[in-house]
């Protein structure tokens, strides 16, 4: 049994990475020190590094390392739960969190790492304009509460067109963002030219270079805006993805067949290789000779092969073109595999044959130029519009080119995670897009309180910042999807519930600081100095802060031991009255012993060994206690050993 205690910080992501090397190389750590050498020389590094080896292609800037370590801080804050600002609270697995999203994503680095399945972001391009992501290194909080005018606002700081100051905001919000994705996960980027290149490199860096998929260029605005006597009409999706990642090719569901067998429909396609760069002297192992049975022809009109010479067969070769001998796209080996399975003879209209392959899907190969009057800026407005009475928010992305990316890059279920949300539109993409195809992905969105301009028409319908202009997005347009059929491909209004099943629902979460008090470490001055220790002593007697709600404490617990904010919090009331919290029901019916849980979390005052021993009947990983449960040290220590005889691991607030 252990007995640990919580700081109310995020996950140490320094401790985290050094585990990981201790694990594999335990013999290059000294006093819990990494010895550098002593690493170097087991990868084979036995030299001294010269000045000439030194030179290398690197990308670097001013203000790169602190970027880095401000990736490696831990958070003080938490996310506050509020229910009265969700849709569904005890049945959504959606979630919308309000805050600086560089803190949002430290907090959610040991609940959702390698668990999601999409990333899309549409961060701030580098215009020039005021940059509310100027990140304070030292008390990224304080930033925060600034921005949001919780305290005294800081006077503007104009950023200027600088790379370097675009640059040290994303790197640690990708840094944390690549911790996320699963192994086969995806991220889009929206981005334009003033940073395209930047991005490019930065990506390379974080997500591995060989990990590019594409840079799809969106046309979203066929008029042109005026830039120097140019009138730039795109921009771009910057697409990478793990190292299992592959893209959710997109299929097209009215697609007719003309030939079948056994297996249902197909298409044909020459197995002829028509690049002639690939010819018999480059490839001559896929140069060889195909007979074909002039009297062996199927009910689909294809003719029956063989790679051996047979009387009156007729022997196929690939085509001269060019005067160079073409070859084949297959080897012998997978020829012989698919002989006269996926491979046949037909016949062209001069008498002469063909080598075919059968390919069975309707896949559309996915163009990396989007132009459809769908993916424009106008049309991101337009639905937009479909929801609000007067719009709320200017230059929303299109709805389909978020859809569109979620769609190639999830499949049918999967997390979701936009943390520059802006007005929600993954949000309403992904919810749209399960409506139309069945899925059951989850989204998360995250996006900073903005204030709206008091002269803005989102101020006037009472939006005071961008958050409130995202979360009411997402209820009207849950509301219409709930009411809609989709009826030819597309979503009609019948006001009936086929989407019943649909989760149009999302949990609100706000950033704030800790729950947990943390210990003030600050210099005393000598005059005074008993006094004031003795004082805060007594403020950690109780470490939880006031005016925080039992759920408030219960969430940020869940998220620092590693279960997401969506699992069920179950409330059971012990046989002494009390009342604890179960946290991610295991299986079993809530409030019996058979519903076991994952941990518990217990702040009710004067626990005695008995309730101990009935929330272990649960069989829960941990218990995770307050010290105000106990009255005294004498009955703390009773409840920890009983418990220890149950081989239930304990924690302390």
């Amino acid at each position: 049994m252990t007995n640990e205690k919580m700081d109310g910080l995020s996950m140490d992501i320094e401790q985290v990475e050094q585990d990981k090397l201790r694990a594999v190389f335990p013999q290059c750590f000294t006093d819990g020190q990494l010895d550098e050498r002593k690493l170097l020389q087991l990868l084979g590094v036995f030299n001294s590094v010269g000045e000439n080896d030194r030179e290398k292609y690197e990308f670097r800037w001013k203000g790169r390392q602190e970027s880095l370590r401000l990736a490696r801080k831990r958070s003080a804050g938490a996310l506050r739960p509020c229910p009265e600002e969700s849709v569904n609270w005890d049945g959504t697995e959606n979630l919308y969190i309000e805050g600086d999203n560089l803190e949002v994503l430290k907090l959610l680095q040991q609940a959702y790492f390698r668990k999601v399945k999409m990333i899309y972001i549409d961060p701030p391009y580098n215009t020039g304009n005021d940059f509310v992501y100027a990140d304070d290194f030292a008390d990224p909080l304080r930033r925060y509460r600034e921005v949001t005018l919780q305290t005294a606002k800081s006077n503007p700081e104009y950023m200027g067109r600088f790379h370097t100051k675009w640059l040290n905001m994303m790197l640690p919000r990708l840094k944390l963002a690549s911790n996320l994705l699963r192994d086969d996960g995806v991220i889009f980027i929206s981005i334009d030219d003033n940073e395209v290149h930047n991005l490019r490199k930065l990506c390379d860096e974080i997500f591995g270079e060989e990990n590019f998929i594409a840079q799809i260029i969106v046309k979203t605005n066929p008029g042109g805006r005026d830039y120097g006597g140019l009138a730039l009409t795109h921009e771009y999706l910057l697409t990478y993805g793990k190292l299992g990642a592959e893209l959710n090719l997109v299929f097209d569901k009215g697609k007719k067949f003309i030939f079948f067998d056994e297996l249902g429909g197909f298409d044909v396609r020459e197995l002829r290789n028509r690049n002639i760069k690939f010819n018999e002297n480059n490839r001559p192992n896929l140069c060889y000779p195909f007979y074909v049975n002039p009297n062996g022809v199927d009910e689909n009109g294809l003719y029956e092969l063989s790679l051996e010479a047979k009387n009156n067969w007729v022997k196929v070769m690939p085509l001269v073109s060019q005067g160079v001998q073409t070859v084949w796209r297959w080897g012998k080996d997978k020829t012989l595999s698919n002989l006269n399975i996926n491979l046949k003879g037909r016949k062209k209209q001069d008498g002469t044959f063909m080598i075919v392959e059968k390919y069975r899907s309707s896949m559309r190969r996915e163009r990396t130029i989007w132009d459809e009057a769908s993916v424009r800026n106008e049309a991101g407005s337009l639905a937009l519009s479909k929801l609000f009475p007067q719009k709320p928010f200017d230059y929303p992305k299109s709805l389909e080119t978020i859809k569109r990316a979620v769609a190639l890059g999830s499949n049918s279920s999967g997390i979701i995670l936009d943390f520059f949300s802006g007005s929600a539109t993954t949000a309403h993409a992904v919810m749209q897009l399960n409506a139309e195809d069945g899925g059951n992905r989850k989204f998360i969105m995250v996006q900073l309180p903005e204030l709206t301009g008091e002269k803005s028409e989102a101020y006037k319908a009472g939006y005071r910042t961008i958050c409130d202009i995202g979360k009411e997005r997402i209820r009207r347009a849950g509301r219409k999807l709930c009411s809609e059929e989709l009826k030819g491909g597309q979503l009609q209004g019948e006001n009936n519930s086929s989407f019943s099943n649909l989760d149009a629902g999302f949990k609100v979460f706000k950033l704030d600081s800790s729950n947990l008090k943390l210990w003030d470490d600050s210099p005393i001055k000598d005059e005074g100095a008993l006094q004031e220790l003795e004082a805060r002593i007594r403020d950690m007697i109780d470490v939880i802060k006031p005016g925080r709600s039992e759920l408030d404490i219960v969430c940020e617990v869940m998220l620092k031991l590693g279960q997401e904010l969506t699992q069920p919090i179950i409330p059971i009331t012990l046989k002494s009255g009390r009342v604890v919290h179960g946290i991610g029901r295991v299986s079993g019916d809530e409030g019996s012993t058979s519903c076991g849980v994952k941990f518990f979390l217990c702040l009710a005052r004067g626990i005695t060994p008995g309730d101990a021993l009935e929330m272990a009947a649960y069989a829960p990983g941990r218990i995770v206690f307050a010290d105000s449960c106990f009255d005294n040290t004498g009955q703390k220590s009773n409840v920890h050993l009983s418990l220890k005889d149950k081989g239930i691991a304990v924690k302390t607030l």
